[in-house]
């Protein structure tokens, strides 16, 4: 963003660039969506570059500060799985988490703290899967494994 230029959350200069911001944009319309300065904001978070991102509606809705609503988030979000740009994950209870790591991979997730860390899939196999039913074909598994703490540590 230029000297002047507001961020989409509370009014304080951010670090967006013409560059970012089209490039954001286009992320954007990718999924259907337009460019709106609430969507803008939300989604330099999720895509500036940084590591992976592993984060929740109601979590993405509260850094917003009250400047999207919880429902503009859910439907940002929810396209952008859509249109491939994110991962859903499910974690078995609790809210969807997002991903924004598109490659190949599975989770770490943390019963105690909530936190999810990525692991790859090299060298992790699953055998046994049954056949999937009436001409279905398995696309893709996703491994969650829930971490506890250990009896050691307590």
């Amino acid at each position: 963003m230029r000297e002047g230029d507001k961020s989409w959350r509370d009014g304080r200069d951010v670090s967006l660039t013409g560059a970012d911001r089209e490039a954001l944009s286009r992320i954007l319309r990718r999924a259907g969506l337009r460019a709106t300065k609430q969507r803008l904001g939300l989604a330099s978070y999720l895509f500036d570059g940084g590591p992976t991102r592993h984060i929740t509606a109601e979590a993405l809705h509260r850094r917003a500060g009250g400047a999207a609503s919880l429902a503009t988030v859910y439907n940002m979000l929810n396209r952008l799985t859509r249109a491939g740009l994110l991962q859903k994950l499910d974690v078995g209870f609790g809210p969807a988490h997002f991903d924004t790591n598109l490659l190949p991979h599975h989770h770490f997730y943390d019963e105690e703290t909530g936190a999810l860390t990525d692991f790859t899939s090299d060298g992790v196999s699953v055998r046994g899967l049954p056949d999937a039913p009436g001409g279905r074909e398995v696309s893709r598994v996703d491994l969650v494994v829930h971490l506890a703490r250990s009896a050691r540590s307590r």
